[in-house]
C-alpha cells in the first residue's frame, strides 16, 4: 500500500464547520496497488469486500449530513423551508425550538440548520418575528436571526483564499459579522442561560480577528453555560488553530485540555484527533501510528462507548475513529465504526474534500474492507487445510 498526503480540501456548507475549507486545509489518504479490474477509485476488490460486509455503495451515501437528524427533523426542516406554497412555517421552527429546551447541544444544531434556511431566504423568520406571541423579542426567532447573518457573512465571504477574494466580498462579510454582534448579544440577552448565541459569536470572532483576550472572555461567557459543549469547543478549535487566530501548540493544548476536564461519554475525545488532524504535516501515516496517537483513538472508543447513542454529535467521533483506526491498520475495529455511520460522509476527515468527500470515504472504508475479508478468507484457508492434515494423519 502506497500512501500519499496533501490533497487540498474544500469544505462544503451543511453546517457552520463550512467556513474551515478557506483555511486550506489538506488531508492525507490511502491509495492501494490492486490488481485486477479498476471499480472506480478503490479497485474492484474493496468495492467487493464492502458489499460482502453489509456496507452501502458509494451512490447511497448521503452527503448532507454526518448521520441521521434526530427523529422528526427532517420533515420539520422541509416544513420550514416550504414546498412552493407561498412560504416556509416559521410555526414549525418555533415548535422544533420549543420541543428541544435546555438540551444546549441539540438547540445549537438545530438552530443552525434553520439559521441555514433563513440564510437563503428569510420570509419565514421575517413572519416569526412579526406575527409570534412575542413578536421581535421572541428568544428562539432571535437566535435563529443571529445565526442566519453569521452563516450569510460567511457565504458573501466565500470559500476562495484572500488573495483570490474581491474587496466588494471582504466589505460585506465585515460588514455582517459586525452586524452579527449586536443580533448575537440581543438573543443572549433575550435567553441568558442559552449557550447558543456565544458559540455563533465565536465565527464572528474568527472572522474579524477578535484578540486572543476577547475570545477568553467569550469562552468564559460560554463554557460558564455548558462547560463540555461539543460544538462549541469544535468551534473554538478553528480559531486556535494556526491556519486561523493561533498556532500548533494552542490547538494542541486547548484540545487537550477539554478532553482531560469532560467525563466519558462528552466525545470532546475528537478533539485531541481534530487538532492533530488540522496539523499534520507528515508525508505517510507513521505520525497516526504512534503511540500518543494509539491512546488518543482508545481514548475515544471509550468516549463513544459511553456516549448517549443518540447524542447528535456522536456520529462525528465515529467518522474520525474509523479514519485512524484504517490509518492504524486496527481494520476489523475500522470496520465496526463505519457500520455506525454508512450512509452518511458529511463529517471529517472526508469533508474537506467537498464534492470528492464520497469517494474518499468510500476508498478509506473499502481498503479496511479488503483487509477484513482477506484475513478472514485467509483463516478460513488455513483452518481447513489444518482439517485436511488431520485426517490425513
Amino acid at each position: 500500500m502506497t500512501v500519499l498526503l496533501w490533497i487540498l480540501g474544500i469544505l462544503a456548507v451543511p453546517t457552520l464547520i463550512a467556513v474551515l475549507w478557506l483555511g486550506g486545509v489538506f488531508v492525507k489518504e490511502f491509495f492501494a496497488q490492486m490488481s485486477g479490474a479498476a471499480d472506480g477509485e478503490d479497485g474492484a476488490g474493496g468495492a467487493e469486500a464492502a458489499e460482502q460486509l453489509g456496507l452501502l455503495p458509494a451512490e447511497r451515501q448521503s452527503t448532507k449530513s454526518a448521520g441521521p437528524l434526530p427523529t422528526g427533523w427532517e420533515a420539520a426542516l422541509d416544513a420550514v423551508r416550504g414546498r412552493g406554497d407561498g412560504g416556509g412555517d416559521w410555526k414549525t421552527a418555533a415548535e422544533l425550538l420549543r420541543g428541544i429546551g435546555r438540551d444546549w447541544e441539540r438547540r445549537s444544531l438545530a438552530a443552525y440548520l434553520l439559521a441555514e434556511i433563513a440564510a437563503e431566504d428569510d420570509g419565514w423568520l421575517l413572519a416569526w418575528e412579526a406575527d409570534g406571541p412575542h413578536g421581535p423579542d421572541d428568544p428562539d426567532a432571535a437566535l435563529v436571526r443571529a445565526r442566519s447573518t453569521v452563516i450569510l457573512a460567511w457565504k458573501i465571504r466565500g470559500g476562495k483564499l484572500a488573495s483570490d477574494t474581491t474587496g466588494e466580498q471582504f466589505a460585506g462579510f465585515h460588514r455582517l459579522l459586525q452586524r452579527s454582534r449586536e443580533e448575537i448579544a440581543r438573543a443572549a440577552a433575550l435567553n441568558p442561560d442559552d449557550p447558543t448565541p456565544y458559540v455563533t459569536e465565536i465565527w464572528t470572532a474568527l472572522g474579524l480577528g477578535y484578540p486572543h483576550s476577547e475570545m477568553d472572555k467569550l469562552w468564559s461567557e460560554l463554557t460558564a453555560r455548558d462547560p463540555h459543549h461539543y460544538e462549541a469547543h469544535f468551534s473554538a478549535l478553528q480559531y486556535w488553530c494556526k491556519k486561523w487566530r493561533g498556532s500548533e501548540q494552542l490547538a494542541t493544548e486547548f484540545a487537550e485540555r477539554a478532553a482531560a476536564a469532560a467525563p466519558l461519554g462528552s466525545l470532546l475525545t475528537a478533539f485531541p484527533l481534530i487538532a492533530h488532524f488540522e496539523h499534520d504535516e507528515s508525508d505517510d501515516s507513521a505520525a497516526d501510528r504512534t503511540p500518543e496517537m494509539i491512546a488518543r483513538v482508545n481514548a475515544g472508543l471509550a468516549d463513544a462507548a459511553a456516549a448517549d447513542p443518540t447524542h447528535p454529535r456522536l456520529p462525528e467521533l465515529r467518522h474520525l475513529l474509523a479514519y485512524y483506526l484504517a490509518l492504524q491498520d486496527r481494520d476489523e475495529a475500522a470496520i465496526e465504526q463505519f457500520r455506525l455511520v454508512d450512509g452518511y460522509v458529511d463529517a471529517l476527515p472526508w469533508r474537506y474534500h467537498g464534492s470528492g468527500m464520497t469517494a474518499r470515504y468510500c476508498r478509506i472504508r473499502n481498503l479496511s474492507a479488503q483487509a477484513v475479508t482477506s484475513a478472514a478468507t485467509s483463516a478460513t484457508a488455513e483452518q481447513e487445510s489444518a482439517g485436511a492434515g488431520t485426517g490425513a494423519n
